[in-house]
């Protein structure tokens, strides 16, 4: 694995956990350094990082408030 490649990896808490999880990507970041954008995508995916995931969040916790109070009227 490239060094770049280590580094990034190293500086992201989660990119790192994901990796340890899901050891077959050493194989394919051995082979070419392109696969850590598709790590990366996969990555968000599981963990909803993505920028949809956080808005989703958003909305079920505002979904959430609202029917709290609608309760307590």
């Amino acid at each position: 694995m490239q060094v770049e490649t280590r580094l990034k990896i190293k500086s992201s808490p989660n990119l790192y956990r994901y990796l340890r999880e899901n050891s077959y990507w050493y194989k394919y970041l051995n082979r070419s350094p392109i696969f850590l954008k598709q790590l990366e995508e996969e990555m968000k995916e599981k963990y909803r990082l993505r920028p949809s995931d956080k808005i989703e969040n958003i909305s079920n916790s505002l979904n959430l408030i609202k029917s709290f109070l609608e309760v307590m009227r």
